[in-house]
């Protein structure tokens, strides 16, 4: 099990010392691109951390025992959070490099990316039971079920983590059963949008624009899905792409720019954000459109 976390966190330090003395054009390579996932994370952090900060006070003040759905959603930021305080260590240790260091905030790192796919789920999940099931979810939810299902999800994670670890799995089991974890929430996902799809016209206790509402945020959940979290699946799936350098810094470059994502999701949360941007997305263009005709 641990061959399978030395391998992969090779990606955030020097590669295989051996193999940089007797190839020192590979050593050159692999220098170039940590300095460049060294810099592009460091723009990630400077973006990503005080907006992740900032959504979580914002969704504070939504909680209420009607609405919960931003419950799941303020963890989601504190996974986040999690995750970029590991990658400032990540950066930190760039010149160091202390091996054991990188492995545990690694560790922490690779834990509160399962927990933000399942936040994920958890989101969809939501949007799909106020429009499949509005009565039966009406009656049923409140914050202390909310909390109940968060601290689960935080739990689980952890759970298999350490199973990993101290069943001392071989390469090949680890990276397989990692792969599984991530892949499990993908058909749920499909689910929740179709089965949306599917009771929108039969539901009529909800609204058209919170219908649209809860439409997006369930495109969005599962583009950010499929965009970010699928090459990793692949990657840990396909030997042939494990010896693709190149596949490999991609999948983790999308990896990193996940807690940007979502960071969408607070704007697809607040009621008419989305339409006072489109609002004023037409509002320039008419406003263009006038200045080019008076021109005319």
């Amino acid at each position: 099990m641990e061959d399978f976390y030395i391998n992969i966190t090779s990606q955030y330090k020097s590669y295989n010392h051996s193999n940089i003395t007797s190839h020192y054009d590979h050593y050159e390579y692999y220098e170039k691109v940590y300095f460049i996932t060294r810099v592009v994370t460091c723009i990630i952090i400077s973006i990503g951390l005080p907006l992740t900060l900032v959504a979580i006070c914002a969704l504070c003040s939504l909680v209420r025992n009607d609405h919960v759905v931003p419950i799941y959603v303020i963890n989601l930021h504190v996974s986040d959070l999690i995750q970029f305080c590991c990658m400032i260590v990540q950066v930190a240790e760039w010149k160091s490099r202390n091996y054991w260091t990188s492995l545990i905030f690694y560790y922490i790192y690779i834990y509160c990316l399962n927990t933000s796919v399942y936040f994920m789920m958890c989101v969809a999940l939501e949007r799909y039971l106020v429009i499949a099931c509005p009565l039966w979810y009406r009656c049923r939810r409140s914050i202390k079920t909310s909390v109940v299902v968060c601290v689960v999800v935080w739990v689980l994670p952890l759970v298999f983590l350490l199973t990993l670890f101290f069943l001392d799995k071989t390469d090949e089991v680890s990276k397989i059963s990692f792969a599984v974890v991530l892949l499990l929430p993908l058909p749920l996902f499909i689910f929740f949008l179709g089965g949306t799809l599917k009771a929108l016209s039969a539901s009529i206790s909800v609204s058209s624009d919170e219908k649209r509402r809860i439409v997006r945020t369930l495109v969005l959940v599962l583009l950010i899905y499929t965009l970010l979290f699928l090459p990793a699946i692949i990657w840990l799936l396909a030997k042939g792409a494990r010896n693709n350098d190149n596949f490999r810094n991609l999948y983790v470059m999308f990896e990193k720019l996940s807690p940007l994502a979502d960071l969408v999701l607070y704007v697809f949360l607040r009621k008419g954000t989305t339409d006072q941007l489109l609002a004023s997305v037409c509002c320039c263009r008419m406003d263009s459109n006038d200045v080019s005709i008076s021109t005319v």
